[in-house]
């Protein structure tokens, strides 16, 4: 069916801020929540942030107040604002969606990852 392409990762000093991107494409009719999830080395997938098709967004709370999530619904896209990094907040950043496409075929898909990688 469709993918998701996430983008924004990098290399940032502590304290420093990143935008995270991921574009959802394909046949889509609606797309339910949206979130970004993250997984340090040796460590399970954790939740970090999610947004609902309603724009509910629920955190993560070591994010809280530092991360902020939003949508794009005309381009099928969320955004993680990400400020106030730490060094704890280094890992691979995925992307997540609940989509139905054309033909009523509903999928939950990941995207490929971006590192952030914040030095101290």
């Amino acid at each position: 069916q469709g993918q998701l392409v996430e983008s924004g990762g990098g290399l940032v000093q502590a304290g420093g801020s990143l935008r995270l991107s991921c574009a959802a494409s394909g046949s889509i009719l609606r797309i339910n929540d949206m979130g970004w999830y993250r997984q340090a080395p040796g460590k399970q997938r954790e939740l970090v942030a999610v947004i609902t098709s309603g724009g509910i967004t629920n955190y993560a709370d070591s994010v809280k107040d530092r991360f902020t999530i939003s949508r794009d619904y005309a381009k099928n896209t969320v955004y993680l604002q990400m400020s106030s990094l730490k060094p704890d907040d280094t890992a691979v950043y995925y992307c997540n969606a609940d989509i139905i496409y054309s033909g009523s075929f509903r999928q939950r898909i990941w995207g490929q990852g971006t590192q952030v990688t914040v030095s101290s």
